[in-house]
């Protein structure tokens, strides 16, 4: 979709971790439309913003996880995902892969993976 802008989302329930790639995303440059902690915020947040990257965490609040939240902002809005997670369980990589994700990224992050994903799903 060529209407998405050129800013981020960031989606995770512990609000440090959300802070923490706030200012890293700034740092690179980019700007961040919000932050949400549940698969209904992510949602909301993203059908009234359009960013263009959403960067997710698996695990939110309420009975939703991020592939829920992505798989319906995938189709209501077209943003790219990079994923975000602490568990490389094969499960779980298998329900994220279930949206084509353009990256996940396994917790904790370094700066330089989270700029070389950041990027790669910002280009058209």
């Amino acid at each position: 979709m060529s209407d998405l802008a050129d800013h981020i989302l960031i989606v995770d329930d512990e609000e440090m971790i959300a802070m923490a790639f706030k200012c890293q995303i700034e740092d690179l440059g980019y700007a961040v439309c919000g932050t949400a902690a549940s698969a209904d915020d992510a949602v909301a947040l993203a059908c009234l913003h359009r960013p263009k990257v959403v960067l997710m965490d698996m695990r939110l609040r309420g009975e939703k996880d991020g592939v829920d939240a992505s798989l319906v902002i995938h189709q209501l809005v077209g943003s790219r995902v990079i994923f975000v997670t602490g568990s490389k369980e094969p499960a779980t990589v298998t329900r994220i892969q279930l949206d084509h994700p353009r990256a996940i990224l396994f917790k904790p992050v370094s700066y330089r993976k989270l700029e070389s994903a950041v990027q790669e799903a910002m280009r058209d």
